[in-house]
């Protein structure tokens, strides 16, 4: 399948890895990096999750690697097609919509732990996540993202 869309672009892929490493001081990776024009074939092969949205009034996803996009069931085009809100409950929005805006005002935050669910009803936790703003190296906010190794289906 061919990855379209704002999110499929090495520029995108740079614009997560580099704020990510700006906000937090570290690296997705410790020890390994993308290679230079090679970063969206890195960040979509990753072994873990990698996700990102955009700042519409109701953003929508506009990256999933390929562990997000089985972990909620969903291809490319209907992940990159997805309100970010519509990856919780309806009863975990509120919750989720708050800690946004924690992330917003903070720039990033580590130790996330909260529910989701898959496109076929699949509920489970995300454990220790990292939610950040997509900062470019002039200060603009290009929406957020989120990463994660463990997850616990409930």
């Amino acid at each position: 399948m061919k990855l379209t869309g704002i999110g499929a672009t090495n520029e995108h892929a740079r614009l997560i890895i580099e704020s990510y490493e700006r906000l937090t001081g570290k690296k997705l990776i410790e020890g390994e990096e993308a290679v230079p024009g090679k970063e969206l074939e890195w960040l979509y092969q990753l072994p873990f999750v990698v996700l990102s949205h955009g700042r519409e009034p109701d953003p929508v996803l506009n990256f999933g690697n390929l562990t997000a996009q089985k972990l909620w069931e969903m291809d490319w085009a209907t992940f990159t097609d997805t309100p970010s809100r519509l990856t919780a409950e309806p009863m975990e929005r509120g919750e989720r919509d708050r800690f946004l805006r924690i992330v917003d005002e903070q720039g990033f935050v580590d130790n996330y732990t909260g529910i989701r669910i898959s496109s076929t009803g699949i509920r489970f936790y995300i454990v220790n996540a990292t939610v950040w703003n997509l900062i470019d190296e002039n200060g603009n906010n290009h929406g957020q993202a989120a990463t994660f190794q463990e997850h616990k289906y409930i």
